[in-house]
C-alpha cells in the first residue's frame, strides 16, 4: 500500500476466474470480485471503481499543494501527515472489505470508503515519497534511499499478493462452462452458489484485509520512529506565499520535469499493460493455467534482486544510460513472447528477463526525480516547499497510466468478445491478449525512450547542479543567505 495502489488492482487481471485454478495456485483477488460476492450489480461496481479512481487521481496534486503550504514542526513538515493519516487509512481499508448487511446501500458504502481510503493513503504516500528530498542533501544518499525504497516496495507487492492470494484463494468459485451465453450462465451460477460459500469468501477477504492492515501499522511505526527530516539551510528564511495555480505553473513549466514525466508516463503504461493482462495471457493464450502465479512471482523476485544491480549501474554509467539499457532490454523478450509457442521453460526465462526490466522501470524514473527538483531549486531559489507538488504529480501520472491501461485492456477485450468468468475464450481474445502484452508495450517503450532522449539532465549537469547547490548551502550557513543573495547566485549559475 505504500505506492498508493493498496486495496485494488487496476488491471484486467481482475477478470480472471479463480475457480479454473487449483486452490494453492489462484491469483490475488481484486475489489471488483469482492463487489461481485457482495452482490453489488455490475453497473454500480463500475461506477464505484471509476469514481474512486478519478477521486484518487484528483487528490494527489491537492494533497501535494496542501503539504507544500504546511509549516515545519518538531516532527518535521511531512511526518505529521503520515502519522495522522495512518490509523484512519487502516480503518477505511478494513471497511472496504467488509460486506454490510443492508443490501440497498452497499454501493454507497463501498463508494464512500473507497474514496475515503484513497484520500487517506494519498496523505500517506505523497509525503512518504517526498521524504527522499529531506533525509539527506547528498545526491548519492538520495539515490541509495530510492533504491532501498523501491526494493522494499517490490517486496511489499510480492508479500501482499501472496497473503491475499493464499487466504482468498482457498474459497472455491466455479467458472462458466458455457461462454456462449454469459449472462444466463452467470445468473445460473449465482443461483447455485450456496450462502455458506459466499459468506466464506467474504470472511476470507476480511481476514486478508486484517493481516495486510497489521503489516501497514508495523511499517508506519518503523517509518515514523526511524526517519528524521532534514531542512535545507537556504530554506530557513520565510518562504513567500504561493497559490495553488502559481505552484502548478512553476512546476509544470519546468522543462526537465515535463520531459521526465512524459517518458515516465509511456514506459509506465507499457509495463502496466503487461502486468495487467499477464494473468489472462498465461491462462488463455499460453495455456499455463496452473503456472501464471509462479511466473508472476519469478518476475517480481527477479525485479527485487536486480534493483541493487541497477543502482550500481546508474552510479557507474549514469542514469540516462541506465534508462536506455534497462527499459529497452524488455523489447527483445517481448518480441520472443509474441512469436513463441506454449513453451513453459522459455516462458520462465522471459519472466526472469522481464523482471530485470521491471526493476529498471521501478527504480530509474524515481531516482531521476530528485535531480529535477535540485535543478528547479537553482532556477527558482525563492520557491521553497515545492517538493510535495513534484512528487504528487509524479504519483498522479502513475495512477493516470494505470487508469489508461485499465481502459485500454477492458475495451479491447470486450470488443474481442471476452467472456467473463469463462473457462475458455475465443481466438480473437487470445490474439488481443498477445497484442496487449507484446506489440502495444513495445511501441510505448520505444516512444518513452525517445522522450527520455530529450531529458536534459545528464551526469555532467548533475555534477554542476551539485556544486551550485553546495555553494548555495554554504552561503546560507555562513551569512543567512537572504532572498536577494539567492537570486543573485542563481542568476550567476
Amino acid at each position: 500500500m505504500a505506492k498508493g495502489e493498496g486495496a485494488e488492482s487496476g488491471s484486467a487481471a481482475g477478470l480472471l476466474p479463480t475457480g479454473i485454478l487449483p486452490a494453492a495456485e489462484r491469483p490475488a483477488q481484486v475489489k471488483i470480485y469482492l463487489l461481485d460476492v457482495a452482490q453489488v450489480d455490475p453497473f454500480s461496481a463500475s461506477i464505484i471503481l471509476f469514481v474512486g479512481r478519478a477521486w484518487d487521481a484528483f487528490t494527489d496534486p491537492l494533497v501535494g499543494f496542501c503539504i507544500s503550504k504546511s509549516s515545519w514542526t518538531r516532527l518535521g513538515r511531512l511526518m505529521p501527515w503520515i502519522i495522522f493519516s495512518t490509523p484512519l487509512a487502516i480503518i477505511a481499508y478494513f471497511l472496504i472489505w467488509f460486506v454490510p448487511d443492508f443490501p440497498q446501500g452497499q454501493a454507497l458504502w463501498y463508494l464512500l470508503f473507497y474514496c475515503l481510503f484513497e484520500t487517506l493513503v494519498t496523505c500517506f504516500h505523497v509525503p512518504y515519497s517526498a521524504l527522499t528530498m529531506f533525509i539527506s542533501t547528498e545526491q548519492s544518499e538520495r539515490d541509495s534511499a530510492t533504491a532501498y525504497r523501491m526494493t522494499v516496495e517490490v517486496l511489499g507487492t510480492v508479500l501482499g499478493t501472496a497473503i491475499q492470494g493464499q487466504i482468498v484463494g482457498q474459497v472455491d468459485t466455479p467458472c462458466l462452462q458455457d461462454p456462449k451465453d454469459s449472462s444466463l450462465a452467470t445468473e445460473g451460477a449465482n443461483r447455485t452458489q450456496s450462502t455458506t460459500s459466499l459468506k466464506e469468501t467474504q470472511n476470507a477477504y476480511l481476514l486478508a484485509a486484517g493481516v495486510i492492515a497489521s503489516i501497514y501499522v508495523v511499517c508506519a511505526v518503523i517509518l515514523t520512529l526511524g526517519v528524521r527530516e532534514q531542512r535545507e539551510p537556504y530554506e530557513t528564511q520565510q518562504a513567500e506565499p504561493m497559490s495553488f495555480f502559481r505552484g502548478l505553473r512553476l512546476v509544470m513549466s519546468h522543462g526537465p520535469y515535463v520531459k521526465l514525466i512524459a517518458g515516465f508516463l509511456f514506459t509506465s503504461l507499457a509495463f502496466m499493460l503487461v502486468e495487467g493482462n499477464f494473468a489472462l495471457f498465461c491462462t488463455y493464450t499460453l495455456g499455463f493455467r496452473n503456472e501464471f502465479q509462479n511466473l508472476l512471482l519469478a518476475i517480481m523476485l527477479s525485479a527485487t534482486f536486480t534493483i541493487p544491480i541497477w543502482q550500481w549501474f546508474l552510479t557507474r554509467f549514469g542514469k540516462k544510460t541506465a534508462v536506455y539499457i534497462g527499459i529497452s532490454s524488455a523489447v527483445p523478450f517481448l518480441i520472443l513472447v509474441a512469436f513463441m509457442e506454449s513453451n513453459l521453460i522459455v516462458t520462465y526465462v522471459v519472466a526472469v528477463a522481464a523482471g530485470i526490466s521491471v526493476a529498471a522501470a521501478f527504480l530509474l524514473p524515481w531516482s531521476m526525480l530528485p535531480d529535477v527538483i535540485d535543478d528547479f531549486h537553482l532556477k527558482q531559489p525563492q520557491s521553497h516547499g515545492t517538493e510535495p507538488i513534484f512528487f504528487s504529480f509524479y504519483v498522479f501520472f502513475t495512477k493516470f497510466a494505470s487508469g489508461v491501461s485499465l481502459g485500454i485492456s477492458t475495451l479491447s477485450l470486450d470488443f474481442a468478445g471476452y467472456q467473463t468468468r469463462g473457462c475458455s475464450q475465443p481466438e480473437r481474445v487470445k490474439f488481443t491478449l498477445k497484442m496487449l502484452v507484446t506489440i502495444a508495450p513495445i511501441a510505448l517503450i520505444l516512444l518513452g525512450l525517445l522522450l527520455f532522449k530529450l531529458y536534459p539532465i545528464d551526469e555532467e549537469k548533475r555534477r554542476q547542479n551539485k556544486k551550485a547547490l553546495q555553494a548555495l548551502r554554504e552561503e546560507a550557513s555562513s551569512s543567512g543567505c537572504s532572498d536577494t543573495d539567492s537570486t543573485e547566485l542563481a542568476s550567476i549559475l
